[in-house]
């Protein structure tokens, strides 16, 4: 399953990942880690204190790579409008979810300072940094000043996030596409000199690991 070359406590945190991704923290044993690892628990708590250590470890990588492939996309080239469009547009496993956001429905991630923070830390790093774009809109004439650039971050937030549930509730990507649509419809509107939006089904490829 993973290179001969990758250590034994990256093959453990990728396994947790996956495993916390298909079973949620109750359902990721320390038995189930190792053999999926292909570790035996002598190198498990060698190097991880126990479960809630590599657990951690793992959120916090799975909260990386978040954030990396946002800010990707996020610090292309283009307008406010363009970038956060490109955001919303870019290509995703709707079905599959947010591995992220779907944390925070995990009642042993969230009762859990610890393995809640990069959760938390990662969607405030995403509010702010939309924020920021549609702030920066406005002080290039782009956006209208009334645009209340925090409300608006997390309405974006919600749209993505909440479109990976009625996805997944309703078995089809189509509600998710809609409430793209309907987001990117209001946020024109809001332009001093609006463009037509692009559609999901014209939207450009980019990762699928994370929203």
């Amino acid at each position: 399953m993973y290179s001969e070359r990758m250590s034994t406590p990256e093959r453990l945190i990728e396994s947790t990942r996956e495993l916390l991704w298909e079973r949620g923290y109750v359902g990721t044993s320390p038995k189930a880690i190792q053999q999926h690892a292909g570790a035996g628990q002598g190198s498990m708590y060698h190097h991880f204190a126990g479960k809630p250590d590599l657990a951690l470890a793992a959120i916090r990588r799975t909260a990386e790579e978040m954030r990396a492939t946002a800010e990707a996309v996020l610090s292309g080239d283009g307008s406010a409008y363009t970038r956060i469009e490109a955001y919303l547009l870019r290509e995703r496993d709707v079905l599959k979810g947010c591995p992220v956001g779907r944390l925070t429905m995990d009642p042993d991630v969230i009762t859990s300072d610890k393995l809640r923070a990069p959760v938390t830390e990662t969607l405030d790093w995403l509010r702010d940094r939309l924020a920021g774009i549609v702030e920066e809109g406005q002080g290039q004439g782009e956006f209208t000043a009334t645009l209340d650039a925090r409300d608006t971050a997390s309405a974006i937030v919600a749209t993505v996030q909440g479109g990976y549930v009625l996805a997944r509730s309703s078995g089809s990507p189509t509600a998710f596409d809609a409430a793209v649509r309907g987001l990117l419809t209001m946020l024109a509107a809001s332009r001093t000199n609006p463009a037509p939006a692009v559609t999901p089904s014209t939207a450009p490829p980019s990762p699928t690991t994370t929203a």
